[in-house]
């Protein structure tokens, strides 16, 4: 009863969805997204928020307006479960709430965390919203929070490679390799300064990705199968200080964010 399937008007694609993740995209029986239990990551897709990067260096502790919280690595958002809310052929709608101050069970206790729970002193909504057209796959982010709730944003999508090191990343002024990113590892290849960015591929569907409010990417694997293609507010690893403020942006409100994906045909 989880899983949500969109049809393109046309036939030609469709999305499967699992409790808000993207976990299949097939254009013309072409699969582009990672399949779970592939080498390389447990999931397909995920959000950071409300911060990106690793918490371990600074104890796992965030310093806010309100005071301190503890925080693991990219945020809380993903240990919530999203909720269905509107669904047609070829659209689908999601949303997690969080109450201030909850805590929050950290999936990554004990084995990779010493941290049990999680919490942030803010109220917020995130949606989550697909839709699925005849030449590509529109997602959406709503966040409502409380005015100046400091934030970072990243959607964590991974795409299928052809498992020899030929695919190319290609931005306006750069071309990058899969052998770039897998010397970076862990860390994740910044990409600044952008809002579009296209996996080119020797075989199969080049995808293009566009994207409205992130302004930048970071790419991440350690595998030759699978490349994260992450749309993000700010890169982690840009400052020495671990977690400074000027890594967090100021929500007004309601904040929108867009991710368009793009298969296109090899010419």
């Amino acid at each position: 009863m989880n899983i949500l399937e969109l049809i393109s008007a046309n036939k030609q694609s469709s999305v499967t969805i699992d409790k808000g993740e993207l976990i299949s995209y097939i254009i013309n029986s072409e699969e582009i997204i990672h399949q779970k239990g592939n080498p390389g990551w447990r999931n397909s897709d995920t959000e950071m928020f409300p911060l990106i990067g690793a918490t371990s260096l600074n104890n796992f502790t965030v310093s806010t307006p309100r005071g301190d919280c503890k925080q693991d690595q990219h945020g809380l958002l993903r240990e919530l479960e999203y909720t269905a809310s509107n669904q047609t052929n070829t659209s689908a709608s999601f949303q997690k709430k969080y109450l201030k101050n909850t805590l929050v069970k950290n999936s990554k206790y004990p084995d990779k965390s010493s941290v049990e729970f999680v919490s942030w002193p803010y109220d917020f909504k995130f949606n989550k919203h697909f839709k699925l057209s005849e030449n590509g796959l529109q997602i959406t982010f709503s966040i409502t929070a409380e005015q100046g709730m400091p934030f970072m944003l990243g959607y964590h999508p991974a795409f299928k490679l052809n498992g020899n090191k030929t695919e190319i990343i290609k931005t306006a002024s750069s071309k990058i390799t899969i052998d770039q990113i897998l010397t970076i590892g862990s860390g994740a290849f910044p990409v600044l300064n952008t809002e579009e960015i296209t996996l080119i591929k020797k075989n199969g569907l080049n995808v293009e990705i566009k994207t409205k409010g992130f302004q930048n990417f970071m790419l991440w694997t350690e595998v030759n199968n699978m490349l994260c293609i992450e749309p993000i507010t700010f890169y982690p690893n840009l400052t020495k200080e671990c977690l400074a403020k000027e890594m967090f942006r100021k929500a007004n409100v309601i904040e929108n964010f867009e991710v368009l994906i793009t298969p296109i045909q090899r010419t």
